[in-house]
Order: structure tokens, then C-alpha cells, then sequence
């Protein structure tokens, strides 16, 4: 899974240079992020203004405000684009490489259970959610270091906070602790899903594998098999919509709520009218910024439970291979063009 890439001299310039634009991108990305929420600042406070005091913002003015900000989002978008058509690629050639790897040893791997679909569909699937929780960790990493500073400067000014009190810089502390409280309650919910996933891997493999059988031969896949097969792929399902089905309210109770938490927090600062307008947008985009980045696991959870049924089905088929222990490294990767 992971040496066929980043181990092989074939795919090493793919592998590590790509990883390298990646990170620079999402790394300007959020510099750019942090450019708007300056904007925000400086636009709200003009607004506050023109409807505090008549006359006091010219209509000119006003429009450069927003040209201003067509300009950043424009490159944004530029940036978001580019990046995203050169990480599907990077993603391609990742699972370009597991196939090729698997592939070079299919003389050993086509009698083991379900070995069409684990190169075909799993080496799709595995390399897509690696991207799409790497990027997410990394944009949150990078967003964490950006706007918790920003955080934490703007913060100064917020002298009380209810619940935790008197104590400075308490934004950054509220955004913290809500999204570490989130964050361990969603896990302790969700605990039974990834096995629940994986056992919804197997019977779906075994009725497919009846059915593809079926194909070729008269005797297989008669309706009483089929029946039995498919039985278990709904009862599998079933307890799986169950369990997503309490897992779901606890996490859209708590990101809804999570919406109202910068406000709550600013709640006597506000009502002692101690900020503008401007200054309270930039806070609360920036205790979102932060707490999202401490969210990861929370908004990453349901696609987790996904990485971890694919990457046992994958590992218990590369120990199949060598016939070793599910979690045994494989031999080292040489030279050759499938990264063995």
C-alpha cells in the first residue's frame, strides 16, 4: 500500500515531489484564508461605519471594498483548482503503482477470496480517502498554525467568558476545549463502526463472488444461496444504518451547536459594546479556523471508519501473500518498475 509508492524508484518524483507542491499549495491556500478574514475585518467595520454615520463611506469606496476582495478570491480560486486537477493525478498514480504492484504477483493472489475486487476497487478507494484525510489533516495543521495566533492576538480584548470565567485569552481556550470535548465523545459513539464496515466488506464480497460464479457456471449462485448471501448483506446493512443513525445525531447536534459557541463566548463582550462589528467577524471566523483544525477527527470520522475496513482488507491480503500475520511488514521494495 505504502512502499509500492513512496518506496519505488519509478514512482519516487510522483511521490515525494507531488507530496511537496501539495503541501505548498494548501499552505498558500491558507494564507490566502487569512487575507479574507482580514477583509472581513476591514469590511464590517465600513459598514458599521457607513450606517453609523451617514455620508461617511462614498459608494466608490464602498465598490473598491469589494473589488478588493473579488481580487483574493480570484486567486483562491485559481490556486483550489490547480490544486485539486494535480492531486487527482498525484491519487492516480498512487493507485497506478498498487496496481502495478499486486498485478506482479497475480499468479499468487488470484485464489485469495475476493482478489479481483481488492485490486481493482480497494487500491481505488484506499488511495482516494489516504488524499482526502491527508489534505484535510494538512489543511487543518496549517490552519491551526495560521489563525491560532490570530486567535490568540484578537483574544486580548475579550476579558470574560461564560463558564470559564476571567482569564486571558479564553477564546482560544473555549475552542479547544469544545472541540476536544466533540472529539472524544463522537469517537466513544462511533466506536463499533469501522468493524461494522469491514464485516459489510466480506458479505458483500462473498454475495458478489457467488454471483460472478453464476455467471459461468449453472450450479452456482442458486436462488437459495443467493438468498442466504444477500440475507446477510441486509442484516449487515441494517445494523450499520443503526448505528450511523445515533452516531449522526450526536455529530450534527454537536456542530450545530458548535455554531453558537463563538457568540456565546462573545455574549458580554458584545452587550458591553467593547468591539466593533469588524473586529467580532474576525473572531468568529477565527475561532471557527481553530476549532475546525482541533475538528478534524470529528468532521473525518465517517470517512476513518472507511480507510480502516479498506486497509484491513488490503493488509490481510499482502499477509496472505507472504504468509505472514495481518500487520507483518512485507519484504523490502527493490528496484525493479512494480516497486518490489
Amino acid at each position: 500500500m505504502f512502499r509500492s509508492f513512496f518506496l519505488s524508484r519509478e514512482w519516487a518524483l510522483w511521490a515525494w515531489g507531488g507530496m511537496a507542491i501539495i503541501i505548498g499549495g494548501t499552505w498558500y491556500q491558507v494564507q490566502i484564508d487569512v487575507q479574507i478574514n482580514e477583509w472581513f475585518g476591514e469590511f464590517y467595520d465600513g459598514v458599521q461605519k457607513a450606517l453609523g454615520e451617514p455620508g461617511s463611506m462614498t459608494i466608490e469606496e464602498f465598490y473598491a471594498l469589494l473589488l478588493s476582495f473579488g481580487r483574493i478570491a480570484g486567486i483562491y480560486i485559481v490556486v483550489a483548482v490547480m490544486l485539486s486537477f494535480f492531486t487527482k493525478h498525484w491519487v492516480f498514480r498512487w493507485r497506478h503503482a498498487m496496481n502495478d504492484f499486486y498485478m506482479a504477483r497475480w499468479g499468487r493472489l488470484r485464489n485469495i477470496e475476493g482478489a479481483s475486487q481488492r485490486i481493482q476497487e480497494d487500491t481505488r478507494r484506499f488511495a482516494i480517502i489516504m488524499e482526502s484525510l491527508g489534505s484535510r489533516l494538512l489543511d487543518s495543521v496549517m490552519t491551526l498554525f495560521a489563525f491560532l495566533p490570530i486567535l490568540w492576538q484578537l483574544s486580548k480584548s475579550i476579558k470574560v467568558v461564560p463558564v470559564i470565567g476571567e482569564l486571558d485569552h479564553a477564546l482560544v481556550y473555549a475552542a479547544i476545549i469544545f472541540a476536544l470535548l466533540g472529539t472524544a465523545v463522537l469517537a466513544v459513539v462511533g466506536i463499533r463502526l469501522p468493524g461494522l464496515e469491514f464485516n459489510n466488506q466480506v458479505v458483500e464480497a462473498a454475495y458478489r463472488k457467488e454471483l460472478v460464479y453464476g455467471e459461468d457456471h449453472e450450479e452456482r449462485a442458486a436462488p437459495p444461496t443467493v438468498r442466504e448471501l444477500f440475507f446477510n448483506v441486509r442484516r449487515n446493512y441494517f445494523r450499520l444504518f443503526f448505528h450511523y443513525m445515533y452516531f449522526d445525531i450526536a455529530k450534527w447536534s454537536y456542530l450545530q451547536f458548535g455554531v453558537l459557541v463563538p457568540y456565546i463566548a462573545l455574549a458580554p463582550t458584545i452587550v458591553a459594546g467593547a468591539i466593533t462589528l469588524g473586529v467580532m467577524q474576525q473572531i468568529v471566523r477565527a475561532f471557527g479556523r481553530v476549532e475546525g483544525s482541533f475538528q478534524y477527527l470529528v468532521h473525518s470520522w465517517t470517512v476513518i471508519v472507511e480507510l480502516i475496513s479498506v486497509y484491513k482488507r488490503l493488509r490481510a491480503f499482502e499477509a496472505a501473500l507472504y504468509d505472514r500475520g495481518p500487520y507483518s511488514e512485507p519484504p523490502p521494495c527493490g528496484p525493479s518498475r512494480f516497486g518490489r
